[in-house]
């Protein structure tokens, strides 16, 4: 009867432990999988975490680039501000510069053409007044020969008072009133000629200081002239490179913005739902490691 109980119950158990292996090689390969999908989820965990902390460093530094360039481009629209009020002012001072140099020249031009004709005249006048000399003595002369040879005979013209009353002129002892008259206005006509050229002296000095002075104004003009001209040179080859600097610069800020842009749709899903799928993932690992242990537990 123990044999007969042993040979059937043989058969059962070879199936129940046949059976056994069997579930207890499913499992196996079920705890294999959960393990490969816990790693996997695991790499994910750290990935995402990489992934938004590239994310974070690289808005950042796109940040902080943007900024610098604005104030890279704000020092450079405030330096063109600058060049060209400079240029304006330049350009200004230029065109005064000038115009007071052509006035300038005019002024020499006229003053003396004035001067020309001043010293014609003062020539016409001392010729004149020497002309009048001369005759005026040659009548003297003929006077005094005259009355040499008449001394001790009076003679009418001792009387006779001149038709036009001039200022004090000196008589002569023994001559006639004629000869003092011609005698005064030959003193007066030397006089003039005395006063004329002083005039012409001083008038000539003024003038060639006007001149020198003039001269050297225009040269300090032209100096300048040519000086400013330089710097506006200069201003304007700064300003045509700073032009160029500012569209350089709005250029990269563009390019800053596009690259923005395109971290926002690479990083914007993930950063705003990071700690969601952070949080999602580890429940799903800790449901996958709960169902591993279970299936352990059953082996």
């Amino acid at each position: 009867p123990k044999a007969q109980l042993s040979t059937a119950r043989g058969p059962k158990a070879q199936l129940s432990t046949l059976a056994l292996t069997v579930q207890l090689d499913s499992f196996t390969k079920i705890k294999q999988m959960i393990d490969t999908m816990v790693a996997e989820l695991k790499k994910q965990q750290q990935d995402e975490v990489k992934f938004k902390a590239y994310c974070t460093k690289e808005f950042n530094a796109n940040e902080k680039a943007v900024y610098a360039k604005n104030q890279e481009k704000k020092d450079i629209g405030a330096k063109l501000e600058k060049l060209a009020i400079l240029m304006a002012k330049l350009a200004e001072d230029i065109a005064k510069a000038k115009k007071q140099i052509a006035d300038t020249q005019v002024e020499i031009k006229k003053a003396s053409e004035n001067r020309e004709g001043e010293n014609a005249e003062f020539q016409t006048t001392v010729a004149d007044q020497r002309a009048t000399q001369v005759i005026l003595k040659k009548a003297l002369m003929r006077l005094k020969d005259f009355y040499k040879k008449s001394k001790g005979n009076k003679l009418v013209l001792d009387q006779q008072e001149p038709p036009v009353k001039f200022n004090k002129y000196k008589k002569n002892s023994g001559a006639s009133p004629v000869m003092g008259l011609i005698e005064q206005i030959v003193e007066d006509s030397k006089k003039l000629v005395s006063e004329a050229t002083s005039a012409e002296y001083k008038a000539q000095k003024d003038y060639e200081k006007f001149v020198t002075d003039s001269n050297g104004l225009i040269k300090e003009l032209s100096e300048a002239v040519e000086a400013k001209t330089m710097a506006a040179a200069t201003a304007k080859g700064e300003s045509a490179e700073a032009k160029g600097d500012h569209e350089s610069a709005i250029g990269e800020l563009e390019s800053l913005a596009a690259y923005e842009a395109d971290l926002h749709g690479e990083c914007d899903f993930v950063l705003k739902n990071f700690d969601i799928r952070q949080k999602a993932r580890l429940q799903e690992m800790e449901a996958i490691q709960a169902a591993k242990g279970i299936l352990s537990g059953a082996n």
